[in-house]
């Protein structure tokens, strides 16, 4: 049978390469064949069809029998819902102040899903439980938004990992003051593939007690899940994700790009890839005199200081963002689509433009 026709036309040049953000990247042909698998024909709406059951399956193989994903179309939407799940009304949520939450969400947590936003600065994007008691008290002071959850980057904003001992260290730090951990992964895949340990040893197993599950920036056309993973620290998820305009109707596509990623070893593969072209961009960038790497290369990116004027000029021929324009702080990231001939151009290309000097 012949491929349907369409009037479609491609608008971009597939050549064109950039370490702007792994979201730049489309989707993997794996997960597009599964996309292709789940169309045609009826499946029931809103999450009652077979992929997504399917998909509950495959959660628990990874974080355990009492786990439960809620697919979602977007990570902003994932950390609305799952914040909004381990909150009351008067409830505040502590995190890193270079959190994604705190800075790229557009103040959602605070407009759509009315928190207060707790923040504690950090010198690598971590926290401690002794930051966190910078902001941990006032729990019955009636003047102060009350301290319910810390929320956690895994990797971090910055490219830097929590071991899985200091996850556990902050659960069980956030349980003693009866607040709950929320752990926004939406590059939970780097992290694993970088620690080369299973999801769940820094998640479930550690105390986590609910998951902001990434799928876009690893390789998914769209769509996040929040995985339920302490069944008595959440209520009305189902009742948050329709309020907060989450629920999918045709909820079969987003399940089943989480199955092509999570039900073998996609997920991991891409990670480790992405990952090891941000290594091999870290070492090219440590032979550029004059170019500074800001944080450990742990995961996909690489933050790195050069000169302003070199950096517009670089803009120019590869995308990617400042950072920090003020101090030349930049960032660069690899995704799963990421080749060794696009990390030795744009090495090369830094190296000449840092030439002109």
């Amino acid at each position: 049978m012949n491929p349907p026709k369409t009037d479609a036309r491609r608008h971009h040049d597939p050549a064109v390469r950039g370490f702007a953000s792994d979201n730049y990247a489309g989707a993997h042909p794996e997960v597009l064949a599964a996309l292709a698998l789940a169309n045609g024909g009826h499946q029931v709406a809103y999450g009652e069809d077979d992929y997504t059951d399917n998909l509950q399956g495959i959660i628990r193989s990874h974080f355990g029998a009492g786990a439960e994903a809620f697919p979602v179309f977007n990570g902003t939407g994932a950390n609305v819902v799952a914040l909004q799940a381990v909150t009351d009304r008067w409830g505040a949520v502590i995190c890193a102040e270079s959190a994604h939450i705190n800075v790229d969400e557009g103040g959602a947590p605070e407009r759509m899903g009315g928190l207060k936003l707790l923040t504690v600065p950090t010198p690598d994007g971590k926290l401690t439980p002794e930051l966190i008691d910078r902001q941990a008290f006032g729990w019955d002071d009636e003047h102060r938004a009350m301290p319910q959850v810390v929320s956690i980057t895994q990797n971090t904003e910055l490219g830097t990992l929590y071991t899985p001992a200091e996850i556990r260290a902050i659960c069980d730090h956030a349980h003693a003051h009866g607040m709950k951990v929320h752990l926004d992964g939406s590059r939970i895949s780097n992290a694993a593939a970088s620690l080369d340990v299973p999801m769940r040893t820094f998640t479930n197993a550690v105390g986590v007690d609910i998951l902001s599950l990434g799928g876009t920036k690893n390789g998914a056309l769209f769509g996040e899940a929040v995985v339920v993973l302490n069944q008595d620290a959440v209520s009305h998820m189902k009742h948050l994700r329709k309020l907060s305009m989450q629920l999918a109707s045709k909820m079969r596509f987003v399940s089943v790009q989480l199955e092509a990623l999570l039900a073998k070893d996609l997920w991991l593969r891409n990670a480790r890839h992405a990952n090891e072209m941000a290594q091999r961009l870290a070492e090219g960038v440590r032979a550029v005199h004059g170019v500074e790497i800001l944080h450990p290369v742990q995961a996909n990116a690489v933050f790195a200081r050069l000169p302003h004027d070199v950096t517009l000029r670089l803009q120019k021929r590869y995308r990617f963002y400042f950072w920090d324009e003020a101090a030349g702080d930049v960032r660069w990231m690899c995704a799963f689509d990421t080749t060794e001939d696009d990390v030795d151009g744009f090495v090369a290309a830094l190296k000449e433009e840092m030439a002109q000097q």
